[in-house]
């Protein structure tokens, strides 16, 4: 069984076999939740990736700022008009 040993910092290092299990990779972050099992305090490791967002505002070039209005078919009208 893996274990996991804290510096004076309260830092610890993850065994190869469990970041490998976990898809985990510098700098990424781990979730951590309690549950109790039969009177035992168990710890649920779960790896927190930030969610990519690479096509977050990858429109916005393409958009002409319409004011108020936000239906669909302006935003179609000024996506189409960024494209001529």
């Amino acid at each position: 069984m893996p274990t996991i040993k804290l510096t004076s910092k309260r830092q610890a290092t993850f065994p190869v076999e469990v970041c490998k299990a976990l898809n985990l990779h510098t700098g990424d972050e781990v979730d951590l939740d309690l549950h109790v099992h039969q009177g035992q305090k168990e710890w649920v490791l779960r790896p927190k990736h930030s969610q990519k967002r690479a096509w977050l505002g990858a429109l916005r070039r393409y958009s002409r700022q319409a004011k108020g209005d936000h239906s669909m078919d302006t935003i179609r009208q000024s996506i189409e008009r960024g494209r001529a």
